[in-house]
């Protein structure tokens, strides 16, 4: 375990990160007191699986007339008349 004043870790700290990503704890101190412990991640989060694109592609059929007015009784049920 290596230990770096806070000065020094704010000048080296994309060596130190490369150390922590490789398995090494870095302790960072102020004054001599450990204030921070830089250490690698556990194992990265999973990824979710990639969706498919076009899977429903040939079995849906919009109308013609899909964006054409409501009717009157319609539109009262949609509005709770």
């Amino acid at each position: 375990m290596q230990t770096v004043n806070i000065h020094a870790a704010k000048t080296q700290l994309s060596r130190l990160v490369d150390e922590a990503a490789a398995g090494q704890e870095i302790i960072i101190a102020r004054a001599g007191k450990p204030v921070a412990r830089l250490m690698p991640l556990a194992s990265p989060p999973p990824r979710p699986p990639q969706r498919a694109l076009g899977i429903l592609a040939g079995q849906l059929q919009v109308p013609a007339d899909f964006d054409a007015p409501l009717s009157d009784d319609d539109l009262a049920g949609f509005e709770g008349r």
